[in-house]
């Protein structure tokens, strides 16, 4: 099974807080940032073509109801 990006954020933030090596810790910061990034984009991505969609009203409200759409 493949790890999703949330999943790797995760280990990544965990080694990091392991991590003895300073430069190591914050390469593994980097990555979780950037991959934060990713997820963000996505996100935002999944909420446009959800707002530009011709969806049925009860559908609508109780997307909007939990935040998926404004």
């Amino acid at each position: 099974m493949v790890d999703t990006p949330l999943i790797q954020i995760k280990k990544l933030v965990t080694a990091a807080i392991e991590e003895p090596d300073p430069s190591e810790a914050r390469f593994k910061l980097r990555t979780a940032s950037q991959l934060l990034d990713v997820v963000q984009e996505h996100t935002e991505d999944l909420s446009e073509t959800l707002e530009n969609s011709d969806l049925d009203d009860d559908l609508e409200k109780r997307l909007q109801d939990l935040g998926y759409i404004e």
